[in-house]
């Protein structure tokens, strides 16, 4: 009896399967002292002709020259170069009745030299007028010989201290009356009160005139990049701002140009004053990523806006509200900017045939993998915007194509009909079977069998390989110089290290001297657990990855997907390593790492198993010729004399069995693991809960090659 036999081995929990493959026109100056609304500088109004020309009033230098929007000096009053003319006097404040004749133009009121030049009152630099803060010396003025009238010399004759009295009396009643139109505009314009910040003032002559301007203004605000400016202008600047910024950078925006169209009423408000509702048209240029080389489109679509008028207010806002970026966008949703990958419309075998018409568990996975998803190199990405959860997860139907893919109306796998056939038949000898066949010579996938409900243990299994394991453990040992396939090695019936004690099946023995390919035929636990200290230091983790391209992902073809169906921990060592030695502990494999196992046996060197042409593979070094010399012998071995010897495989198949007992399984996983150089075939077959690996997967793998 060998080692197969499950009744002494140690059990171990395993996972049969594992994880697979493991969305401005300009605004109203604010008020200042003097320019209140309704109080100066309408055209003709209080600037008729003679008041401001008084003489010793309107002549002295700068009265009357640039700075107070006239053309040349002493020209007839200051209407005509108001506002409406160059700086804060053009256009788009004229019609407008802002005040009555004679307000803060009387002859004598704020005319006067020296008052009504300070800053702040009525005459600041920036509205048409220069001199902003100059004060003009009223008692000696640069290039006029006249006084101001109330101080001019009396009349010859008059006596000098009646002259001194009248001029004082003069200076107090001018005083007063400044004094009290001083109080007159402390008291009325209110410099304390609040100045509007944010919203616009438009200039249309009816409600939607002045929506439509509101609006262009944010949304050119908007198109410049200017997210403040334009969050100003609604009435929630500061989730208005947030809102443009996360658009931009979720779009990862290149360009916007936004327009606002027709207008319409919109729903009124006891709150507020007109109500419009805009059109708007968006342009935006977009990519997946912030690179210079990324995918990128134009996105053109329509939105929405709403604007209205303050109540009691020139001031209009935009309303603001998510959806304003795009339709359908919440609070609780943003935009996405995501590249699509190219579409498969069909996936087949290597003569063209549906993948889905063998009806197998692991063809049909590939089959929806390869459908969603081309693999990479085939085909052209596209561009779609879509809505996504805070999560990043997209919102059913809202996807907006962009930029199409190129999906491939065909695409082939190496499965080959034949290969396929032939496996399908095999597999359905056993429940819970699951078989792969390899090309040793390209790595191409043949076919991928499973006869275990809608499991694809095939690909998927992690199971313990049990004795099939022994041919990385003989690599090891062969590389190392520790033994070769001729040495002597005994097969006590128990070994104990770290206080445990392994027996091996049916307390079979191999006496000293016993070659150590007897050893490897009769697949005799004791042989290989004894040998744990050579392959101690990851030894034999790191053989399964540098000769066999194991203990890392694979990318088999399934549209980038990777996977690593093999795993020895490198850490492993003592007890634990010791049963890693004969295929139990911590490893974990699937039927098609070792099929690749035999595979690389066969070829003498590793190929990784491919499933689409043209897929990226990962290498490993080619087997030292003595060491693949000595794997192959002792393969044949265990179909001439060992574990195999009474299957009936032909004379040029060369095989490794392997039972491994799962903790939890009323029987052990069965499997074989063989190669025919005159086929060009490689097999490995997984037969779970069922037995010994000859009595199962051994007749699986025998049929197999018959029919192929």
């Amino acid at each position: 009896m060998t080692s197969d036999d499950p009744e002494h081995e140690p059990r171990h929990e395993r996972r049969v399967s594992g994880p697979y493959y493991p969305k401005d026109t300009p605004r109203v100056p604010p008020p200042e002292y003097g320019q209140q609304p309704g109080w100066e500088q309408q055209q003709g109004h209080g600037q008729q002709q003679g008041h401001g020309q008084q003489p010793g009033w309107g002549e002295q230098q700068g009265y009357g020259q640039q700075g107070y929007d006239q053309q040349g000096y002493g020209q007839q009053g200051y209407g005509p170069q108001d506002y409406g003319q160059q700086g804060y006097g053009q256009q788009g404040y004229g019609p407008q009745d802002y005040g009555q004749p004679g307000y803060n133009q009387q002859p004598g009121y704020n005319q006067q030299p020296g008052y009504n030049q300070q800053p702040g009152y009525n005459q600041q630099q920036g509205y048409g007028q220069q001199g902003y803060g100059q004060q003009q010396d009223w008692r000696q003025q640069p290039g006029s010989e006249q006084l101001p009238s109330f101080v001019q010399r009396p009349p010859s004759g008059h006596r000098r201290r009646r002259g001194r009295k009248l001029v004082i009396a003069l200076i107090a009643a001018v005083v007063a009356v400044v004094a009290a139109i001083a109080v007159v505009v402390v008291v009325v314009l209110k410099p304390g009160a609040p100045v509007h910040t944010t919203g616009f003032v438009p200039t249309g002559t009816t409600s939607a005139q002045d929506a439509q301007q509101t609006a262009t203004a944010f949304l050119q605000a908007w198109d410049t990049g200017n997210l403040a400016k334009a969050a100003n202008y609604t009435d929630r600047p500061a989730a208005a701002q947030a809102a443009l910024a996360t658009y931009k950078q979720d779009l990862h925006l290149r360009k916007l140009t936004a327009t606002a169209q027709t207008v319409t009423a919109a729903a009124p408000s006891a709150a507020t004053g007109p109500r419009e509702s805009v059109a708007t048209a968006l342009n935006a240029n977009i990519a997946t990523s912030d690179s210079a080389s990324a995918l990128r489109g134009t996105w053109a679509y329509h939105s929405s806006l709403v604007a209205y008028q303050g109540k009691n207010s020139q001031v209009w806002y935009v309303a603001w509200k998510p959806d304003i970026v795009a339709p359908n966008i919440t609070a609780a949703t943003h935009l996405a900017a995501v590249e699509v990958a190219p579409q498969v419309v069909a996936v087949t075998d290597s003569g063209g045939n549906n993948l889905t018409t063998y009806n197998d568990a692991g063809l049909n996975n590939i089959d929806t993998i390869l459908m969603q998803k081309a693999p990479p190199g085939q085909g052209s990405p596209g561009l779609d915007v879509e809505i996504q959860t805070a999560k990043g997860k997209p919102v059913p139907n809202s996807e907006a194509v962009i930029i199409p893919s190129q999906n491939i109306a065909n695409l082939g796998t190496t499965i080959t009909q034949q290969a396929e056939t032939a496996a399908r038949s095999a597999v359905a000898m056993h429940k819970g079977s699951a078989m792969v066949v390899i090309q040793p010579s390209t790595g191409d996938i043949l076919a991928i069998a499973n006869n275990a409900g809608f499991d694809d243990f095939a690909l998927t299994a992690q199971v313990a390989p049990g004795s099939t394991m022994k041919v990385i453990t003989s690599t090891a040992l062969f590389n190392k110089g520790v033994l070769t396939a001729n040495s002597p090695v005994a097969c006590p019936r128990t070994y104990t290290i770290q206080g445990i004690t392994y027996h091996n099946d049916n307390n079979e023995t191999l006496p000293a001297g016993t070659p150590f390919s007897t050893d490897f035929a009769q697949s005799c636990n004791n042989a290989f657990d004894q040998q744990w200290s050579y392959l101690s230091g990851g030894g034999l983790a790191n053989t399964a990855k540098q000769y066999y391209g194991l203990n890392q992902k694979w990318d088999i073809g399934l549209s980038g997907i990777t996977a690593s169906y093999f795993n020895a921990p490198v850490t492993a060592s003592g007890s634990e390593l010791a049963q890693e030695a004969f295929g139990e502990g911590q490893l974990v494999a699937s039927p098609i790492a070792m099929a690749s196992v035999a595979a690389t046996v066969d070829a003498g060197m590793f190929k990784q198993p491919v499933l689409v042409a043209g897929t990226k593979t990962v290498t490993a070094t080619p087997l030292p010729a003595s060491t693949d010399s000595q794997l192959k012998e002792m393969m044949r071995d265990v179909v001439t004399s060992g574990t195999a010897a009474g299957i009936g495989f032909g004379p040029n198949v060369y095989a490794k069995t392997g039972t491994a007992d799962i903790q939890g399984q009323e029987q052990p996983n069965s499997w074989l693991i063989a190669f025919n150089p005159e086929m060009n075939v490689a097999v490995g077959c997984l037969v779970v809960n069922a037995g010994y690996g000859a009595q199962f997967a051994g007749p699986e793998v025998n049929a197999f090659l018959n029919s192929y």
